[in-house]
């Protein structure tokens, strides 16, 4: 690996380090809208995102016209719950705003709305002519900012690249990652494959370790660990792991019962937007200092630095599967 790279990963990791200590690292913060169609033309509302905090002081549902809301009840008269609907709020202290409506025919729409989609276009029951484009639109958004915002994806990424560096096999290495955790992202989103969410981010936390153990070991041609020689095998082995990650995530989100497939490709086309955007930052920084005379002597320096940061990741996901 040439010298400069590392000054690279210096400026990464002090643009995730002031974040980088808490054990849920690559979580999103999702905040979801519930509404539950009473009888014809009114709803029950309420605000769900799993925290202390009340969800209304940083989000205010701005209904469609014709809807009148009075504490948590929804009145929308003859014309029903139609219309342009947004969210205001979204992207600040919440990333994504998901509003779920169950009609009373049991029929349910899920919309997403993002800081760069922050409205939606509502419509009845009966049925959702929201096109492909729409909600592809919002997923891969939604893609893109969990990758950007997952430091401990980011982590293991930047990982390989110090094990690997910028050769041809990286360009294997990142393909069989991207193949393994698309792989076990669909598998889990479908339902054909669940596990504990606490398993898969102690799992996750270890990858990173093992990772930055590796790109320390000098490079010996008589001692070649597993991990340098077949660099590919184990970044898929542990992409597996990372997509049942990007799995929790989208769970989160939810996913339309229309377009559910075109959903869940789309939010994996945005996962892998966002790794190439990273990959393709690195080499740009890599290749601006890559004659720094100062460089080679950070590398350890800065995966001790990674490393540590992942143990102690480590140490209280493995305690959360023990708890």
């Amino acid at each position: 690996m040439k010298r400069g790279w590392n000054w690279l990963c210096t400026l990464l990791w002090l643009a995730v380090a002031a974040t980088a200590l808490p054990a849920s690292a690559h979580e999103m913060s999702m905040a979801e809208l519930q509404l539950r169609e009473t009888q014809r033309g009114e709803f029950v509302w309420q605000w769900s995102a799993g925290e202390k905090r009340p969800v209304g002081q940083d989000l205010t549902p701005v209904w469609p016209q014709g809807c009148t809301a009075q504490v948590n009840a929804l009145r929308c008269g003859d014309q029903g719950l139609a219309g342009t609907m947004s969210v205001k709020g979204v992207g600040e202290r919440y990333s994504a705003a998901v509003v779920k409506v169950v009609w009373m025919n049991g029929d349910t729409r899920v919309y997403t709305l993002t800081k760069a989609q922050p409205t939606v276009q509502l419509y009845g029951a009966a049925s959702d002519p929201r096109g492909m484009g729409e909600i592809a639109s919002a997923y891969t958004l939604l893609g893109v900012e969990h990758i950007l915002g997952g430091i401990d994806h980011l982590l293991f990424v930047i990982g390989l690249l110090f094990l690997v560096g910028f050769r041809r096999r990286l360009v294997w290495t990142i393909t069989a990652f991207t193949a393994a955790h698309s792989l076990t992202l669909a598998s889990s989103a479908l339902g054909l494959l669940t596990l504990r969410s606490a398993p898969v981010e102690a799992s996750i936390a270890l990858s990173i370790v093992l990772v930055a153990g590796e790109a320390l070991h000098k490079r010996q041609s008589d001692k070649e660990t597993l991990a340098r020689r077949w660099p590919a095998l184990v970044a898929f082995l542990f992409g597996l792991v990372h997509g049942l990650g990007f799995a929790g995530a989208l769970k989160e989100i939810g996913l339309p019962d229309n377009h559910l497939l075109v959903a869940l490709l789309t939010f994996n086309v945005g996962v892998e937007l966002g790794q190439l955007m990273t990959v393709g930052a690195c080499w740009c920084l890599w290749r601006f200092t890559s004659r720094w005379p100062a460089a080679q002597r950070l590398r350890p320096v800065l995966l001790y630095m990674i490393g540590a940061v992942a143990a102690y990741w480590s140490w209280l996901r493995v305690a959360a599967v023990l708890a």
